[in-house]
């Protein structure tokens, strides 16, 4: 079966104040933002300069960085870099749970609307992982143990994940870029005869794959659903895992 088998520097005017809006917030991530974007250290002037505010505006944000740890500030010069707090943080944070957490609400939505079953996989070593799986609530359905291993070569799902591995489509060969260009895979099991596989990439912001979202699509006599009404809620639960893991920023 299928393997169901950058920052970007701040605006030079103050952002958009709305309902919610958390000004002293938006002033800090501005400045990290700003300094994770630079090649060496920047004064208090630079950065004011740089998120489009006067220093006074960003004094306090910018002790209060530094005081919490998060940019160093060299006695001497007087200028900021970034410290490795940032990246302490990132590596607390296991990046499969947030993937899971993400996909759960989705994945479960799709196997109650298509009855089918549907499985999230990561590439792994060479290989797809299944790392996420939900059975259908009818009486029929195809499912696949979490943890399973699977060839990226034999399966819809490692084909999708090798299509959409790099950010250049032109670096594919010729079967990938059709995958590409398709955004999905709709086939036949290599493995099992009868079970379609309906593949979703999950993108990150730069279009490559962070997993692919399997639906292993068994046709009876009780299926609620033809093969085109699950393919379009499978895009669907597959672009709402990708907005809640690299949501798109904001004004």
């Amino acid at each position: 079966m299928a393997a169901s088998s950058a920052s970007s520097t701040s605006a030079s005017a103050p952002p958009v104040e709305t309902e919610y809006a958390a000004p002293a917030l938006d002033k800090g991530l501005d400045i990290l933002e700003l300094l994770s974007a630079t090649n060496g250290a920047l004064s208090q002037a630079q950065i004011a300069s740089g998120v489009g505010r006067s220093v006074s505006q960003i004094f306090r944000v910018l002790s209060t960085l530094e005081r919490r740890g998060y940019v160093h500030r060299d006695h001497q010069s007087g200028l900021y870099i970034l410290s490795l707090r940032l990246f302490d943080l990132a590596h607390r944070h296991d990046p499969l749970r947030g993937l899971l957490q993400a996909s759960a609400g989705p994945m479960r939505a799709l196997a109650n609307a298509a009855e089918q079953s549907c499985s999230l996989s990561v590439e792994e070593a060479g290989l797809s992982r299944v790392v996420a799986q939900v059975e259908s609530p009818g009486d029929f359905g195809f499912r696949v143990r979490v943890g399973a291993l699977f060839s990226l070569d034999d399966s819809a799902t490692g084909e999708v994940l090798r299509a959409f591995r790099s950010s250049d489509p032109d670096t594919l060969e010729p079967a990938l870029r059709s995958v590409r260009e398709a955004g999905h895979v709709e086939r036949g099991d290599d493995l099992h005869a009868g079970v379609i596989d309906i593949v979703f990439p999950v993108l990150r912001a730069d279009g490559t794959a962070v997993a692919a979202l399997t639906v292993p699509y068994v046709a009876t006599r009780a299926s609620v659903l033809g093969t085109d009404a699950v393919l379009r809620l499978a895009r669907h639960a597959a672009s709402q895992i990708s907005g809640s893991v690299f949501p798109a920023p904001t004004p």
